[in-house]
């Protein structure tokens, strides 16, 4: 069983893509079903931010297990096979490990170094874990993942060196309108990206937030939470958005909308008032930073005069994006001092059940010459009879110590599972007597339907797993 992973990045693919990809936690819940149809795919993880969709998957063979998740995801975005597998990149055991971790460190983010992706890892983890979609290899390697990430971001600067989406998209927005002290914001969506855009804001010095959101409570919740902060704001439902728009100098959009919550018409409304006599004076233009995904601003807004489109795309090109070379540098030593670890611990856990075996059965033949024992010498006494048992135990243990020992030292070593493949050999061991302990300590899910590899539409992937692995 090994880990294989199917993602869709900013780094392989435009927005426009990803935005079909996008997932919210019920699409993910439905895409983890079908994966798990097959008997191929016995553990699902689907992690969606706004620069990634990343299915890991544990599966027993490779080129099905890739069939399945590909399928599933073209279904699931609406877009043949072919064109999909164009802007994919797939990663294999030691391969999907090192990404997951490189991931979770802020490494492959668009703005290199950010803490919220390992959040999003997280809940990605927890998602997973809520629709039972996990086992003990998705779970040791999501745990790993976050306990390295947390270990980069503390024991580097690649923190200071790369600020968060935001960040990068307030910056821009500066360079544009000047200090945003004395201004007036809006934030839209009151999740967890609205709230750290609402402190970015306080800290840049805005006069005033405006929260807006689907539901209205939500949406107070942040305004007071922002207000406590010493910031003037006030909370709408997004049917308020054309209004607001009006005294807005800047805007940082965030929701998980599956469709632009700011219309060409909002935005039109919106500058028609701006610009009506007795307006305020020239603010300079409105800034609308779209940080969703899929997009919550109508792209064709970017066309207006009098209006600044900040998007993904424009921060992923910005220099602030970038950690400093030397702290990238240091974060990626850890993270393959962490793989090299984690992928040593877990080829000793693999050859495990064949020692547990190789233990079971010279217990067994210990019991069964003692039993003959027993029988051609009846009158033996019972001390004497449990010293020889003892005796015996004792030697068969001193002999298989120091084979089970090593074998377990050279399994953590690259290559390692030959050395129990060897074991089994050397000592007749039955397989099925190995994957019956393999069974009882790691218990595999099941599925249903077979599922009968496609021909052909993979081979660009399996060129690029043979690069990589």
């Amino acid at each position: 069983m090994s880990v294989l992973l199917f993602g869709v990045s900013h780094r392989s693919a435009p927005v426009s893509v990803l935005e079909q990809l996008c997932t919210d936690e019920s699409d993910q819940a439905k895409i983890v079903d079908r994966m798990l149809e097959s008997s191929l795919v016995t553990e699902v993880m689907v992690l969606s931010t706004c620069n990634r969709v990343e299915v890991y998957a544990v599966v027993d063979a490779f080129h099905g297990g890739l069939s399945v998740i590909g399928q599933v995801l073209s279904e699931h975005c609406g877009m043949p096979l072919q064109d999909l597998t164009k802007y994919a990149y797939v990663r294999y055991a030691e391969a999907a490990v090192e990404h997951l971790f490189a991931v979770a460190s802020g490494l492959d983010s668009a703005v290199i170094g950010e803490q919220q992706v390992l959040g999003q890892v997280r809940r990605a983890y927890a998602c997973a874990e809520a629709n039972h979609s996990v086992g003990r290899t998705l779970h040791e390697l999501s745990q790993r993942a976050l306990s390295v990430g947390k270990r980069v971001h503390s024991e580097t600067g690649i923190d200071a060196a790369g600020a968060s989406v935001v960040s990068v998209a307030l910056d821009i927005a500066e360079k544009k309108l000047g200090s945003l002290a004395g201004r007036t914001a809006v934030v839209i969506g009151a999740g967890s990206m609205g709230a750290l855009a609402a402190k970015q804001l306080v800290r840049a010095g805005v006069e005033r937030v405006d929260v807006l959101n689907r539901s209205l409570p939500r949406a107070r919740r942040l305004a007071d939470n922002t207000s406590e902060l010493g910031m003037a704001t006030a909370a709408h439902s997004l049917d308020d958005i054309a209004s607001v728009l009006t005294g807005a100098d800047v805007v940082v959009s965030c929701t998980g909308a599956v469709r632009p919550v700011v219309s060409l018409a909002d935005v039109h409304r919106a500058l028609s008032t701006r610009e009506q006599p007795g307006a305020a004076p020239d603010r300079g233009p409105l800034v609308m930073c779209d940080l969703g995904m899929p997009r919550d601003v109508d792209p064709a807004i970017a066309g207006l005069p009098g209006v600044l489109l900040i998007d993904m795309e424009r921060i992923q090109r910005e220099p602030s994006a970038r950690a400093a070379a030397s702290d990238a540098k240091a974060a990626r030593t850890i993270v393959a001092a962490e793989v090299a670890t984690y992928l040593a611990g877990q080829r000793m856990a693999e050859v495990t059940p064949t020692v547990t075996a190789l233990r079971r059965q010279a217990a067994n033949v210990v019991e069964a010459e003692l039993l003959r024992l027993d029988n051609r010498l009846p009158g033996l006494a019972s001390t004497h009879r449990d010293e020889v048992a003892k005796t015996v135990r004792r030697v068969v243990d001193k002999l298989l110590h120091a084979p089970t020992v090593r074998v377990k030292q050279l399994a953590s070593a690259p290559g390692g599972d030959s050395y129990a493949e060897a074991l089994r050999e050397l000592f007749e061991l039955d397989q099925q007597a190995v994957d019956a302990v393999a069974a009882g300590e790691l218990p595999q899910a099941t599925g249903t339907d077979e599922f009968a590899p496609g021909s052909g539409e993979f081979d660009s992937l399996t060129t690029d797993l043979d690069k990589t692995v």
